[in-house]
């Protein structure tokens, strides 16, 4: 289906946007994860997340319960994989991985599920060029994981933690998939408010269970900033900007901007931790940056 210009490029936009807010998520999942077990860190940011977004969709929620009950199914099943699983698996990896392996493996294996799930089961077409720009965008990310170097490929070894990410990858391409068959009776505000909130419950049982079997937690300023960059910033803003692009580009194209991720998480790094910027980074960032102009090459109504 054509899509205008200004739908397509207002997509383009909130996809690259989330994308910047999301480098971070990956970073802090292995910053923190002595400090804060991963199912705690999950359930205080979906909660401060539903909390929040509570005073502006409560009277939508109101009007569209009944939408809501009807599609009860889809709900469960969009926030257990959106919410309860895709974050908490990250925070669960990071104990095992690097926050590189965290934002390559996820991000590289994302669009690949999203893209065959949108096909397999909501008949989105994926063009050559959509191939031609995945293609691509993979190779860019693989030139970075084999630092430059693709005879390292062969000596990759994919440990516990990687394993992680890559089940969080499917279950946040199925979240994808999801996103796109929305019921038009439900609007975007008042179902992210009952997706955190489903999902929040979700995680309650695994909540309980790591308190009874973990330290208490030592509280820090710096914690409690962590928790509201990822209960406000990565959870309201950045899903809703995620799932408006989803509405104009489509759950496969929308997908493939989680590519950035790595690039927007290197400069971070190389902001808040010193890490060093070299020339396997710009390549990688400019495969990545192609594959998704050609992905997503088309000519707009």
């Amino acid at each position: 289906m054509a899509i205008s210009k200004k739908d397509f490029y207002t997509g383009v936009a909130l996809a690259v946007v989330t994308t910047i807010i999301w480098s971070g998520n990956y970073v802090v999942a292995r910053g923190i994860y002595k400090q804060l077990p991963p199912v705690s860190l999950a359930t205080y940011r979906w909660a401060l997340a539903t909390i929040c977004i509570a005073p502006f969709a409560w009277k939508k929620f109101v009007r569209e319960k009944e939408a809501f009950f009807k599609h009860r199914q889809y709900i469960f099943w969009t926030a257990l994989t959106g919410i309860t699983f895709f974050n908490t698996l990250i925070y669960i990896a990071g104990h095992y991985t690097s926050a590189i392996n965290l934002a390559l493996i996820g991000t590289t294996s994302t669009p690949i599920f999203a893209t065959l799930l949108a096909v397999l089961f909501i008949g989105e077409k994926a063009s050559p060029l959509r191939i031609a720009g995945l293609l691509t965008c993979v190779l860019g990310l693989l030139y970075l994981l084999c630092h430059g170097n693709f005879r390292q490929l062969s000596q990759l070894h994919f440990g516990k933690g990687d394993l992680v990410v890559l089940i969080s990858a499917f279950s946040f391409a199925i979240y994808n998939t999801l996103v796109r068959k929305k019921p038009a009776a439900i609007s975007p505000m008042s179902f992210l408010f009952v997706v955190f909130a489903v999902g929040t419950l979700c995680l309650m049982p695994f909540y309980g269970y790591e308190l009874a079997h973990t330290q208490a937690v030592h509280w820090t300023p710096s914690m409690i900033g962590i928790i509201f960059y990822l209960g406000i910033g990565n959870s309201v803003v950045a899903y809703f900007c995620w799932n408006a692009s989803i509405a104009r580009l489509g759950a496969s194209g929308t997908a493939l901007f989680a590519n950035l991720i790595p690039v927007f998480s290197t400069i971070e790094a190389v902001m808040f931790l010193d890490e060093e910027f070299t020339t396997i980074h710009l390549i990688s960032g400019a495969l990545i940056i192609c594959g998704l102009v050609i992905a997503n090459l088309r000519k707009p109504s």
